[in-house]
C-alpha cells in the first residue's frame, strides 16, 4: 500500500516500518517478526480510525487520488464482455465519455461513464474526463438505444466538470446537458448511477438522473468544486476546506442528507488500495438494484423517478 496523502503520514511512517522487516524475509528473528505483526495490526488499526472521521476536504483528496481506479477500471473488472461504442452522430467522438452495451451478471446492459485516463498520455486523450457537448450527445445515443432494445443503463460518474472552453459554450454545451437530463428523466428502462469518484457539477449531474443513486463510500458530488466555490465566495482558493465542509459534499453527508440511495463501502484505506474489491462491492450493490428495479413496471418506474427528484431539498416554514 501506498500511503501519500497529507493526512496520511502516521500511516505512512508506519508503512516504513513494515517494508523495512519484511524486506528481510527469511532472515526476520522471532521478535522481529512479532514486531511485524503489532505493526500489521496497528496501521490497520489506525487507518480505520483515521478513515472512519475523514473531513469533508480529506474525503477530496481520496476521491481525486491519482490510483483510484476509474470507469474503464470498473467495467473490466465487473464486467464479462463490453463492447465500446464511438461517436455522437453529429461533431465526433468525446473520449472523456466511454460507453458500450456489456455484458454484466450474466444479462446486457448498457454502461456509459467518465473515464478520465491514466498517465498524461491518456489524460490527454479523455481529456481528463471533462466531457464536451459531443460526449453528452453519445450518452444519450446510446441511452435511447438502451431503450430501444431493453437494456438497462449503468452509468460511472467521475468527473470534475464539463468542460469550460469556449468552443464548447459556442456549441451548445449548456443545451447538451440539458438535452440528458430531458432524455433520462423519460428514459423507459431502468437507470442506475454510481458516482465512484468526483461528481461535480452540470458535468456529472448530466448522467446521473437515475431510479436510484449509489455512491463509494469516499467519493463526492457537489455543485461546484470546492475550490471554484472558495473562489466564488472567499475570493481566493486557499478557502477550500471551508467550502467543501460548508457545501456537505462528501458521500457519508449525502447519505445522511437522504440525496442518495445507497453508500457503498470501500476496502480499508479507500478504493485505491484495492481495485478488485472496490469493484466487487460496487457490483454486489448494482446487481441488487438492477433485480429490484426490474420488478416495477415500466410507467410506474418513470413516475417514481420524476417523483424522486420532486421531493430532493424538502423544507419547511417556522412557526
Amino acid at each position: 500500500m501506498v500511503y501519500d496523502l497529507e493526512f496520511e503520514k502516521p500511516l505512512a511512517e508506519l508503512e516504513k516500518r513494515i517494508a523495512s522487516l519484511q524486506r528481510k524475509g527469511e532472515r526476520l528473528r522471532p521478535e522481529e517478526h512479532v514486531q511485524l505483526q503489532e505493526y500489521e495490526r496497528e496501521l490497520r488499526r489506525r487507518t480505520e480510525e483515521i478513515y472512519r472521521s475523514l473531513t469533508a476536504w480529506q474525503t477530496v483528496q481520496v476521491a481525486r487520488h491519482k490510483d483510484r481506479p476509474y470507469t474503464a477500471d470498473f467495467i473490466h473488472l465487473m464486467c464479462e464482455e463490453f463492447f465500446e461504442l464511438h461517436g455522437d452522430r453529429r461533431v465526433g467522438d468525446d473520449h472523456a465519455i466511454i460507453g458500450g452495451p456489456a455484458l454484466f451478471n450474466g444479462e446486457t446492459v448498457m454502461i456509459i461513464g467518465h473515464e478520465k485516463g491514466r498517465g498524461m498520455r491518456e489524460k490527454m486523450y479523455h481529456n481528463n474526463g471533462m466531457p464536451h457537448p459531443e460526449g453528452y450527445h453519445k450518452a444519450i445515443r446510446l441511452m435511447e438505444q438502451a431503450e430501444k432494445f431493453g437494456y438497462p443503463v449503468i452509468c460511472l460518474v467521475d468527473t470534475q466538470g464539463a468542460f469550460p472552453g469556449l468552443e464548447d459554450e459556442e456549441r451548445g454545451q449548456g443545451s447538451a446537458i440539458a438535452a440528458s437530463l430531458y432524455a433520462m428523466a423519460r428514459l423507459r428502462v431502468p437507470i442506475i448511477a454510481a458516482v465512484i469518484g468526483e461528481g461535480g457539477s452540470g458535468g456529472a449531474l448530466a448522467i446521473s438522473v437515475a431510479d436510484r443513486l449509489l455512491m463509494l463510500e469516499y467519493s463526492i458530488y457537489t455543485v461546484a468544486a470546492p475550490e471554484a466555490a472558495a473562489s466564488i465566495i472567499w475570493r481566493d482558493k486557499v478557502y477550500a476546506p471551508q467550502a467543501a465542509e460548508a457545501m456537505r459534499i462528501s458521500a457519508r453527508e449525502l447519505y445522511a442528507l437522504g440525496l442518495i440511495d445507497e453508500l457503498v463501502p470501500e476496502p480499508l484505506g479507500g478504493a485505491h488500495h484495492n481495485h478488485r474489491l472496490a469493484a466487487e462491492n460496487l457490483k454486489t450493490a448494482l446487481i441488487h438494484h438492477l433485480q429490484e428495479l426490474r420488478q416495477i413496471p415500466v410507467d410506474r418506474l418513470v413516475q417514481m423517478r420524476y417523483e424522486k427528484y420532486r421531493a430532493v431539498g424538502p423544507f419547511g416554514f417556522a412557526s
